[in-house]
């Protein structure tokens, strides 16, 4: 799975969980881009990520991840084939 494609499903989960389908996410964004970001809401998105790509992050990806790049990052070191 390329990085272009992890961003194409990222964008469709954060378009469903905060019901916006204008949402269209970078390596940049951050919960400061996104007005209903709040921690309720990281959570909920945190698991539809989880459920989208078939993994699962630890408490450590979570509490150090930055920005929505970050997360691509870790979805794909998780996600890769082989």
């Amino acid at each position: 799975m390329s990085k272009e494609e992890v961003f194409e499903r990222l964008n469709e989960v954060f378009r469903d969980v905060f019901d916006d389908e204008s949402i269209v996410v970078n390596e940049t964004t951050t919960s400061a881009d996104i007005e209903d970001w709040d921690s309720l809401e990281h959570i909920n998105l945190l698991a539809a990520v989880e459920q989208e790509f078939g993994m699962k992050f630890s408490m450590g990806q979570v509490v150090t991840m930055k920005n929505v790049g970050e997360m691509a990052d870790i979805i794909l070191s998780q996600t890769k084939e082989g």
